[in-house]
């Protein structure tokens, strides 16, 4: 463990800018070696709500202009509590944005972003294909194989992600330009 120490605290010098410049920073007592995890978490939620402004839904998937924007997270009720956190009393595109943390059995239910925690990409695939959802955010090796739009990965100890333009297209959610320019890949066409 000891000679993790080094690595862990390059990786919370790297992400503690990244939350600042999000708004999103940590509390003193917070900035621990051994939380690297939990930072980790806390950065890719302040990623999945920064998607949020970049991301254009459509107009059909709102009953009205009352409609929130719909996050749900299957598989890190951490993530959702941090989540919420983040977006509370705040707007997207004049919108409230609710979160939820769901089961498995939940996917039915219409959602604008889905986050589907875990490194299995078998079970990633299988929960893309049952949730009704427009921009899907995972974090597994095969995340974009499996239908994803964005998948999370960690390159030189930071919090990248990259995207599919297919999937995105296939979701019918149209992704601004400005964060393809900061992804770790953008894919288009077969890999």
């Amino acid at each position: 463990q000891p000679a993790c120490l080094p690595r862990r605290r390059a990786c919370l010098a790297l992400m503690l800018p990244l939350l600042a410049s999000l708004g999103l920073g940590l509390p003193a007592h917070a900035i621990v070696v051994d939380a690297a995890p939990v930072l980790e978490r806390r950065v890719k939620a302040a990623f999945l709500y920064k998607f949020l402004g970049y991301a254009d839904f459509p107009a059909g998937s709102f009953a009205d202009a009352s409609t929130p924007v719909s996050i749900g997270v299957v598989g890190a009720d951490d993530m959702a509590a941090e989540l919420t956190r983040i977006a509370a009393g705040r707007l997207v595109a004049g919108r409230m944005i609710t979160v939820r943390a769901l089961r498995e059995q939940d996917l039915a239910q219409p959602l604008h972003v889905l986050f589907v925690a875990g490194q299995d990409d078998a079970r990633a695939a299988r929960l893309l294909r049952a949730a009704n959802a427009q921009l899907t955010v995972t974090e597994c090796e095969g995340g974009l194989r499996s239908g994803s739009v964005i998948n999370f990965t960690i390159v030189d100890d930071r919090v990248r992600f990259d995207v599919s333009l297919d999937a995105a297209e296939k979701k019918n959610v149209k992704l601004s330009s400005r964060l393809l320019t900061v992804a770790n890949r953008v894919q288009k066409g077969a890999t």
